[in-house]
């Protein structure tokens, strides 16, 4: 469901299904997949500094200052969001930003300010636990990457692991944003764009195709299976949000 939706906004739906499928209430499992989606655009936003600071052949056009100034606002980023949530400022914002807009985006918005306000404080109430879900979200999303110095390795291409896996951190963050299904044509794109001087002439387009296929299509595809067993055929139905709640 992530590959059909822009922004991957379908794999959060998914796993709310599931959870609600082995009896989760919809409340909880919103707020545990939103806590879980913001560790892992933390964990790559946080990394974006050190690769900024690696990967000179990247940044080899932009000063040392500039760069450490980009370094410390991703940083600060998190912090800032976190701390701004113990405050009403957030909330005088959406207002005058939404003033215009219709009532069901207002209220969406507002919806999407609680979620995020909420998971904030789960998240100050248990910092170890926390960190420790933290930690593995990242190795998680560092495991996925790892694919393609997998695919470098197999080709026997020389290359730096660490310019590679940087790399692929800055692709998948983008991908966090696109608003195509998936991020279909902006990962491609950014993947030429990103490795074709890392790669011999003609290889680029393969080792694209190969990634995509072995994170995204394949996974697609056991999913498809999985969810049309667990649910049936119609799978989008918003029946399954509420299937179990009947055993409450």
């Amino acid at each position: 469901m992530a590959l059909v939706t822009p922004g991957a906004s379908g794999g959060a739906v998914a796993q709310i299904m599931f959870m609600r499928k082995a009896g989760v209430p919809v409340a909880k499992a919103t707020v545990v997949v939103f806590v879980r989606t913001i560790m892992s655009i933390t964990f790559l936003i946080l990394l974006v500094p050190f690769v900024l600071h690696s990967d000179h052949a990247l940044v080899d056009w932009m000063p040392t200052s500039v760069i450490t100034i980009v370094s410390v606002l991703f940083v600060s980023l998190p912090i800032a969001a976190v701390l701004l949530m113990r405050t009403r400022y957030p909330e005088f914002w959406i207002i005058g930003l939404t003033n215009n807009f219709s009532r069901d985006f207002r209220r969406n918005c507002f919806i999407w300010y609680k979620e995020f306000k909420q998971a904030s404080f789960i998240m100050g109430k248990n910092p170890l636990k926390v960190m420790r879900a933290f930690i593995e979200s990242g190795l998680s999303l560092l495991c996925i990457y790892a694919t393609v110095p997998m695919f470098f390795l197999g080709m026997n291409i020389k290359f730096d692991w660490l310019q590679v896996m940087g790399r692929m951190v800055l692709l998948n963050l983008v991908l966090y944003f696109s608003p195509t299904p998936g991020g279909s044509g902006v990962a491609e794109a950014g993947f030429v764009v990103l490795f074709s001087e890392l790669l011999p002439g003609g290889l680029v387009g393969i080792m694209a195709v190969l990634w995509r296929f072995t994170a995204e299509y394949l996974p697609f595809l056991l999913g498809a299976v999985v969810s049309i067993r667990a649910f049936g055929s119609n799978v989008l139905s918003m029946k399954n949000l509420r299937k179990g709640e009947d055993q409450q």
